[in-house]
């Protein structure tokens, strides 16, 4: 069974803020010995002809577990720890960090987390450039309370190195029940120390939208994941702002790590007339264009999108289509450049295996995988800024106010 999923990055806890980062699910690990033999040979069947299930290559595969069997010192892996292991590399040869295997622990947990109800610490998780884990804390969230900051790096989960390991991974072992302490070692790199935190878990709602008016007259909403239900929760947010008649509009993606496709058209659709939202190519496919249309309830009002490094995915899609559209002005930093779609198929021992099969195009045939959707207007941001400061925002103010002024 299988379905397709938009999305980006993936945390153990949602969150809000000036860069909330989330971003992208990495574990591959797979059933025993006889079902990976024969999920080769239904692929050889069912796809393309190339696995080599009888051939010389394959058969060094056999060789090798035959030698790591008969000559390894120390206690033996269980045969699913063996070719869970070698479905990640199976994967992770592919080289693409979207195309990956979730074993029926991990998979459990991504569903339980899109429920958007779970117990954690109450922050995103974000794989850096360095391949370590980044935390973002919610507001208020015990990873807040319990003093962790955005941008630091988890080193260690009760005292074992997480070195190596994705971020699901590091997750799971942040996760457990309700009320337990979970001891986190992290380095801060504003401060270049590395210290302990003990946070209590809780239970974690992962929230959708914020929203509130703003000085100058200004209506400000905060879009922090595409889930289910973003595109009905937006809109509620939006009747709600727009009934206070505000002279202008900014909608905060920043940190939105993504979500369903279905969810992207919908949210593009509120602030679009009727046009071309995205361009999607797939594996033996045809082109597919998603479509706005005509008459929804924040197509006139003057925007500006905000975005950062750590909006991916569906907040790409939302974001481009409203620049090439000529629709409102983006402000903040080039996104992540998550522009990729996978299939996910649910295995039969409640495993999942995610495949990239196509990619998604800007309404303007703009790539997004790889590259990001710039703003029309580049924000740097500083090494340290102040916990009480937004660039970013502030940024958008001051062009709202130069552009249109206050109102009366």
């Amino acid at each position: 069974m299988s379905e397709i999923y938009a999305g980006g990055t993936t945390g153990t806890s949602g969150g809000k803020g000036t860069s909330k980062a989330a971003i992208v699910l990495l574990l591959m690990l797979v059933v025993a010995t006889c079902s990976f033999v024969g999920g080769v040979l239904f692929a050889t069947n069912m796809q393309r002809s190339t696995a080599p299930v009888e051939s010389r290559e394959f058969n060094v595969f056999w060789e090798a577990w035959q030698i790591l069997e008969r000559e390894f010192y120390y206690e033996i892996p269980s045969v699913e720890e063996r070719t869970h292991g070698a479905i990640r590399g199976l994967a992770a040869s592919f080289g693409d960090p979207f195309t990956f295997f979730l074993p029926p622990d991990i998979a459990e947990m991504v569903r339980e987390n899109s429920s958007g109800v779970f117990g954690g610490i109450g922050a995103y998780l974000q794989m850096n450039d360095y391949g370590q884990v980044v935390l973002s804390p919610f507001p208020d969230s015990p990873a807040a309370q319990a003093g962790i900051v955005q941008g630091d790096i988890v080193l260690a989960v009760d005292g074992g190195s997480v070195e190596g390991m994705s971020q699901t991974e590091v997750a799971l072992l942040i996760r457990g029940d309700v009320g337990t302490p979970v001891v986190l070692t992290i380095y801060r790199p504003s401060t270049r120390e590395t210290i302990d935190v003990e946070i209590i878990r809780q239970q974690i709602e992962v929230p959708t939208v914020e929203s509130e008016m703003l000085e100058g007259d200004i209506a400000y909403v905060h879009l922090l994941e595409f889930n289910a239900r973003a595109a009905e929760r937006l809109r509620a947010e939006l009747e709600e702002l727009l009934a206070q008649e505000p002279g202008a509009l900014i909608f905060d993606l920043r940190g939105n790590p993504g979500g369903y496709l279905d969810q992207a058209v919908e949210v593009a659709d509120l602030f679009l007339p009727d046009g071309v939202v995205v361009i999607q190519r797939a594996v033996n496919d045809d082109d597919v264009v998603y479509r706005s249309e005509d008459g929804d309830l924040a197509e006139d009002i003057p925007l500006v999108v905000l975005i950062d490094n750590a909006s991916a995915s569906a907040s790409e899609i939302v974001a481009g289509a409203i620049r090439d559209r000529g629709r409102g002005v983006l402000i903040g930093q080039t996104s992540y450049g998550k522009g990729s779609m996978q299939r996910v198929h649910t295995l039969q021992d409640g495993s999942e295996l995610r495949v990239t099969y196509g990619a998604w195009y800007t309404p303007n045939d703009q790539a997004i995988q790889g590259v990001g959707v710039e703003p029309d207007i580049p924000v740097e941001m500083p090494e340290e800024p102040a916990t009480d400061e937004d660039p970013i925002l502030d940024a958008a103010l001051e062009y709202l106010n130069e552009e249109f002024g206050e109102s009366e």
